[in-house]
């Protein structure tokens, strides 16, 4: 497994670290023991407000070996999103010993993960031999709703192969009403948390405190037993001349904490600790050698060690060289930190920047870069780096965003206007990216002459990301001769990085050639098209890569479907579903061109509510807008759809409610083709030919038009003029098939009428030829009654052509007396009855779905899906799915 993130960066080791528990500790065997019994089954809350000891007490019992297993621990941050979070529960559990597997795979952005992932996850800890124990520490309320969903669905479908011990707070999203019902959770509350006299008294033991019983009843009346309020007490109370004193004048409200830990904690360091402590505070987690960058001094280690040692709210991480500040500490900390010095925060997050980004930490570099407004340093790192791609994919490009956010629109300098120009592509803010790219020409053409550095502001990594950022840009607009020419400038310039640095950003060449592809693919250059998807396809395949996989096969799959070729189109389609499945691509960041292509597929095979489905999918599909050429394909599709379902105005609303202004000539002519085919369906074909007359054709008369015009003259009943316009269309491989067996159609059909019977089988067979191996059922139904009188003619047509019968729309007696009876070998149709579950999967499978995708449909496992496709093949006496779903189809079934 790849213990680092997918944008490259190691993940936190602190995250998966218990805190180490204290040398002076109030052993509690009761909790303990609760804690123990609990982890048998699922679900074990401690709740407690902070400084409880809910965390103390987890770390304890997990160092003292009395789980069924040893615990993995997990710290969740608050502003953890659910991609995230997702991400470091599985390294939590790798790093733990369970082996899931590699079909689980790893959430690649920030926003979610989807259910298909919190499925398979499910299923792989139910498949463990023995149960993993998972600690959540800090897991609070302000973690997004869809966290406590995705959780609770994994504990409950689990089949007791997870058990999570909970610390917060306050009480999480999760249901707890319906693990009480069940029996099913162990809940270690506040007042259960809090110290007894007994255990405060033996606290301040440790401390070697000898305090009255009346002081200790004071204590605990102050704090109410608050775990951290007595060791706090405890610790002023060393350094007090009277500890009975400071019992009386403390008060346990959160301001005297606040004061308690400046006056008592801080104060109570040498100045240079104190003055550590202060500058420490503005990162989660120090190492010495940071101290050192932050304070000047070379004392970090020293310093660090000993305040780790006298429990003062500073912590070892494991083993490690890391520490990390209790979070109340450093919340106050900093506050004072802006009331003692002002304006010396922001410059301490420019030290710890530097510090970061000279240790390889380039995500911490720029965030912490950001939050000292040091706006040229942290895109300088992104820029000189070539990591301007994380802005646009991967796991931290929203946290990367929101970190840039506050980054002034005007900057006129290099990398603050590339990376101001990223920021706004990310948000699909065409005209913000735009302005921003025009900014950075003008900083480029005013520089001076480069000096060919990595670093040199001018130089060649910045003038890539302004060529990498132009082909993103361009696709939008569809602006093919602007992207190619980026393209070029980008491709020339990666060749003059260092390769060990580009070979380290495999995001790079995988967005350059999806987004290139797509742009070729909507200016109607379908070789060009085809032959740069697939090398970015190839390109693909390394952490950070999923988004432009994804898309570059979805791109791929309208290629192919737009040539015709049905299958390699659907193949695609399913590649392109099961990448984002995999990598837990939310549903916002898939390709909705997949479902497009889906539901074109479906369409050409003549599988209506099929095509309906995946047609609707693409159209609610969250996410980008469509770029102009996929929309009009998208209208197109539609508006297919809508003429087979009888519904003529719908289609002609959705192809005009395409703005043919900003479309290159074919889009507008496409936008006609399909114009002239609804009027044509409504036996107009005057109007047809108005539409088609009213374009300008584009250079080089399109084949899909003279199609078109060949079709509307002859239901106009002008066959010679007909067969002319057929004359301009190639009988070659330079058009697609759905165009050539449209072509062939029509040949037959004006033979017929010619009384030219052998003519018109002859042009019938040729379309039957071409149709047959992708089943384009289609192209024959619109072609009109003709087809099928002509079939029915001959015998030997419906023998060899047994594909083009229509599928029964549903189950009838009929079908019901046709799947009891025998066959001709003398197998019965259906041995027995599908249950309803079988049919449900069946449907899913006529949808061209994968098995990894019925999966996720029906909430279940993958392997469920194959048993229960085992069973409808033994059903129907047949052995591969295809055969399943045409035997279905042919019954009636579905």
């Amino acid at each position: 497994m790849d213990h680092r993130a997918p944008t490259g960066d190691p993940m936190l080791t602190a995250r998966f670290a218990p805190p180490a528990v204290p040398k002076l500790l109030v052993h509690r065997p009761e909790l303990l023991g609760r804690l123990t019994a609990g982890a048998q089954g699922p679900l074990t809350l401690i709740n407690g407000p902070a400084g409880s000891g809910k965390t103390v007490l987890t770390a304890h019992w997990a160092a003292d070996g009395r789980a069924p297993r040893p615990p993995m621990w997990l710290t969740v941050e608050p502003d953890d999103a659910p991609g995230a979070f997702w991400a470091y529960v599985l390294e939590a559990l790798h790093r733990g010993g369970v082996a899931l597997p590699a079909a689980v795979g790893r959430p690649t952005r920030a926003e979610g993960v989807t259910r298909s992932f919190l499925v398979r996850l499910a299923d792989g800890l139910a498949a463990s031999t023995q149960p993993a124990v998972l600690v959540l520490d800090q897991f609070d309320t302000a973690q997004p709703p869809a966290t406590s969903e995705g959780l609770d669905f994994v504990l409950r479908h689990a089949a007791g192969g997870l058990r999570i011990v909970l610390t917060s707070r306050s009480d999480s999203l999760l249901p707890l009403h319906r693990y009480r019902a069940a029996g099913e959770i162990t809940e270690i509350r506040h007042a259960d948390l809090r110290f007894t006299d007994a255990d405060a008294e033996a606290l301040l033991g440790e401390h070697r405190l000898d305090v009255s019983p009346a002081g200790i009843r004071l204590l605990m009346e102050r704090t109410e037993g608050w775990a951290a309020g007595v060791r706090l007490c405890a610790l002023a109370m060393q350094r007090s001349a009277d500890p009975e004193a400071f019992l009386r004048q403390f008060a346990a409200d959160r301001t005297t904490i606040a004061d308690y830990l400046l006056t008592e904690v801080l104060d109570a360091q040498s100045p240079p600790t104190q003055d550590l402590l202060l500058r420490v505070c503005v990162t989660d987690r120090v190492h010495p050698d940071l101290a050192d960058a932050l304070t000047g001094r070379d004392d970090g280690a020293r310093t660090l060690a000993g305040l780790a040692r006298d429990n003062a709210f500073l912590e070892q991480i494991d083993a490690s060289a890391w520490y990390r500040l209790h979070p109340l500490f450093a919340e106050v900390l900093r506050a004072h930190l802006r009331q003692r010095c002002p304006g010396l925060e922001p410059r301490l997050h420019g030290r710890a920047a530097r510090w970061l980004a000279r240790t390889g930490r380039l995500t911490e570099a720029v965030l912490q870069g950001a939050a000292a407004g040091d706006w040229q340093f942290a895109a300088a790192q992104l820029v000189d780096n070539l990591a301007i791609g994380r802005l646009l994919t991967g796991l931290e490009a929203d946290q990367l965003g929101r970190a840039l956010a506050g980054m002034p629109t005007g900057t006129t300098a290099v990398a603050p206007a590339l990376v101001g120009a990223a920021c706004r592509l990310a948000e699909q803010d065409l005209p913000g990216c735009e302005a921003a790219l025009r900014r950075a020409d003008a900083a480029l053409a005013d520089a001076p002459p480069a000096d060919g550095s990595l670093t040199d502001p001018c130089g060649p990594a910045a003038r890539f990301a302004r060529a990498f950022l132009g082909v993103l840009a361009g696709r939008p607009a569809d602006d093919v001769t602007a992207v190619e020419r980026a393209a070029a400038d980008a491709e020339r310039l990666l060749r003059e990085l260092p390769p060990h640095l580009v070979a380290e950003r495999p995001e790079l060449r995988a967005l350059l050639l999806a987004h290139l592809g797509a742009v070729e693919l909507g200016a109607g250059r379908l070789d060009r098209a085809e032959s740069t998807l697939t090398a970015a396809v190839a390109a693909c395949g390394e952490p950070g890569t999923e988004s432009p996989h994804c898309g570059a096969l979805g791109s791929l799959a309208l290629t192919e479907l737009l040539r015709g070729r049905l299958r390699q189109a659907a193949a695609h389609a399913r590649a392109s579903l099961a990448v984002a499945e995999r990598s837990a691509l939310p549903p916002e960041h898939r390709a909705a061109t997949v479902h497009l292509v889906l539901a074109g597929v479906a369409l050409e095979q003549d599988d209506l509510p099929a095509a309906r489905r995946h047609f609707d999918l693409a159209t609610a599909a969250p996410g980008p807008r469509p770029d102009p050429a996929t929309a009009v394909r998208a209208a197109v599709i539609g508006a297919r759809i809508s003429v087979a379902e009888g519904d003529g105005d719908a289609a002609l609303a959705a192809l005009r409610a395409v703005d043919p202004e900003e479309l290159p000539a074919w889009a507008v002519d496409e936008l006609a083709v399909a114009e002239s085919a609804v009027h044509l369906a409504r036996d107009d074909a005057a109007g047809a030919l108005r539409v088609l007359d009213a374009v300008e054709a584009p250079d080089g008369d399109r084949p899909e038009r003279a199609v078109a015009r060949a079709r509307a003259l002859l239901a106009a009943g002008r066959g010679a003029c007909a067969a002319a316009a057929l004359g301009g269309v190639p009988g070659d491989g330079g058009v697609t098939t759905p165009v050539r067996a449209r072509a062939c159609l029509l040949r037959a059909q004006i033979a017929a009428a010619d009384g030219e019977s052998q003519e018109a089988h002859r042009h019938l067979g040729e379309a039957l030829a071409l149709a047959r191996p992708e089943e384009l059922r289609r192209v024959f139904v619109e072609s009109g009654p003709w087809v099928r009188r002509t079939l029915g003619q001959d015998p030997r047509w419906a023998r060899s052509h047994g594909w083009l019968i229509p599928r029964a729309p549903g189950r009838t007696a009929r079908t019901a007396r046709m799947a009891r009876a025998p066959q001709a070998d003398g197998q019965p149709a259906v041995v027995e009855p599908l249950s309803a579950r079988e049919t449900e999967v069946l449907r899913k499978a006529a949808d061209l779905l994968s098995t990894e995708e019925i999966a996720a449909e029906l909430y279940v496992s993958a392997n469920t899906v194959k048993t229960h496709l085992k069973s409808i093949y033994r059903k129907l006496c047949v052995t591969r799915r295809s055969e399943a779903v045409h035997r279905a189809q042919d019954l009636g079934m579905l």
